[in-house]
């Protein structure tokens, strides 16, 4: 077991060595969230990653919590093409949750290992700048309510906030120049910090393994691909449903300077050092070129 053990950790020192002073995004959510034991591992990952060095950006969701949250006021959940139909009292019940709750918590389960992490929202410092969305189907203009999509991301305030080695950990609310608060998909976030930064990785935690050809057999999984693989994945329907949003944003991060994206499953305990510091990763890892 001791020669095991050493055999892990020499394995992880040319990553160790070659990340030390790179910018990582980590977009938490999904299942995971609710599961103590993953959520307990995914804690230690970030705090090992920020104790070798790594500066580390972390973005969350919590849709199932807000779900339960509007549910326990008595106030409908409605979706539409994936989307939560917001209105005013849903986004207090949002803001409350995503920037109350679960932000608070994130930060304060890392301060607890000695890591100086400070939850924000987007409205914090003018972090995100965003816009009303609207859903479009055929000829119709759908308006969802306070649902955004990111213009604009602070750049010096979180550069400001990484060279004085804190962990931000960012809750996906935005407002636009009139003082709209805004509800964005955290992955949508993730991607914008991620390009803005030019980060080294941007790392999404799904509730599946990465990106299949066939999402019923395990031996068709994919662990490399690029961006033109992407878009073509696409094109085909290997790519679907609602792992088409999740692809688009690596895409995105990509083409606008992220140098690598991963998609892994958070339900794996240790998922992030699994993927960070081993030859064969768990996930997908999506890197630019041809």
């Amino acid at each position: 077991m001791n020669r095991q053990t050493a055999a892990i950790l020499v394995e992880a020192l040319p990553y160790i060595k070659k990340f030390r002073g790179k910018t990582f995004i980590i977009k938490y959510g999904g299942s995971i969230m609710n599961n103590e034991e993953a959520k307990k591992a995914f804690i230690e990952d970030v705090v090992l990653l920020k104790l070798v060095g790594i500066h580390l950006i972390i973005v969350h969701g919590g849709g199932p919590n807000i779900s339960a949250m509007l549910k326990q006021l008595d106030i409908e959940s409605k979706f539409i093409d994936g989307l939560r139909v917001t209105d005013q009292k849903a986004m207090e019940v949002v803001e409350m949750v995503l920037s109350g709750s679960i932000n608070k918590s994130i930060a304060a389960d890392l301060c607890r290992h000695g890591i100086c992490a400070l939850g924000i929202s987007g409205r914090d410092g003018n972090l995100i700048q965003a816009r009303k969305k609207y859903l479009y189907k055929e000829e119709e203009k759908i308006d969802i309510g306070y649902v955004g999509e990111v213009v604009s991301v602070n750049k010096k305030l979180l550069t400001d906030l990484l060279e004085k080695e804190q962990l931000p950990v960012i809750s996906p609310v935005g407002c636009d120049e009139e003082g709209n608060i805004y509800n964005i998909n955290a992955d949508y976030v993730a991607s914008a910090v991620s390009s803005v930064l030019e980060a080294e990785k941007l790392i999404l935690l799904t509730d599946i393994g990465g990106i299949y050809k066939d999402i019923q057999d395990p031996a068709s999984f994919i662990s490399f691909a690029t961006v033109d693989e992407m878009k073509r994945y696409i094109e085909e329907g290997i790519i679907k449903g609602g792992m088409i949003p999740k692809a688009e944003c690596c895409i995105e991060a990509i083409e606008r300077g992220t140098k690598n994206v991963h998609l892994i499953d958070g339900r794996r305990e240790h998922s992030l050092l699994l993927e960070i510091f081993t030859n064969d990763g768990i996930g997908t890892m999506i890197r630019g070129g041809v």
